[in-house]
């Protein structure tokens, strides 16, 4: 299928084709990344996950993920879509400090329970606690990285300035 061409300065507009398998394949990924979102938000949300400042940066990441997958649904250009990469870059941020917190917070309680508790017993107590969960931050993570998996080489990036960039060799 021979690629399409940009028309005009409408930056909705395809600048290539996709094979209909990788478009198909896109399109299952985003609404997984949307699953994903919704479905952590509404937890988030039942385990009251803003009881203070730390805690509210994933609701608030989640919010803003749903509105920029809103956006690029709707607008479909490269605007949209590097903001949504940003966006995804910074889940797996929050990810990994919010592992971090998870589990300093249960380090704390453990030798709180019982101050002789040091080394791998101390560790495998602090990552085997249910509240908080030490290791439910990389489901954050997780979805930062499925939201890159659905923008990489998406072809609305290959657009710059109003114009097409030429498509790499692969």
């Amino acid at each position: 299928m021979p690629p399409a061409t940009l028309s005009g300065d409408d930056e909705r507009a395809p600048l290539a084709a996709e094979p209909e398998t990788l478009t198909a394949l896109r399109r299952m990924i985003l609404a997984l990344l949307v699953i994903g979102l919704a479905g952590l938000g509404v937890e988030l949300l039942l385990l009251q996950h803003f009881e203070s400042p730390a805690q509210i940066i994933a609701p608030g990441l989640l919010a803003t993920a749903l509105a920029l997958v809103g956006w690029h649904v709707r607008d479909r250009g490269p605007r949209s879509l590097r903001m949504l990469q940003a966006a995804m870059w910074l889940f797996v941020g929050a990810g990994g400090l919010g592992l971090y917190f998870h589990y300093h917070a249960n380090v704390e309680f453990q030798r709180e329970m019982d101050p002789s508790i040091g080394g791998i017993a101390l560790i495998r107590k602090a990552l085997a606690a249910k509240t908080p969960p030490a290791l439910a931050p990389g489901a954050m993570a997780e979805l930062g990285l499925l939201g890159l998996l659905y923008t990489f080489r998406h072809p609305g990036l290959r657009r710059r300035h109003g114009r097409a960039t030429p498509a790499r060799a692969s």
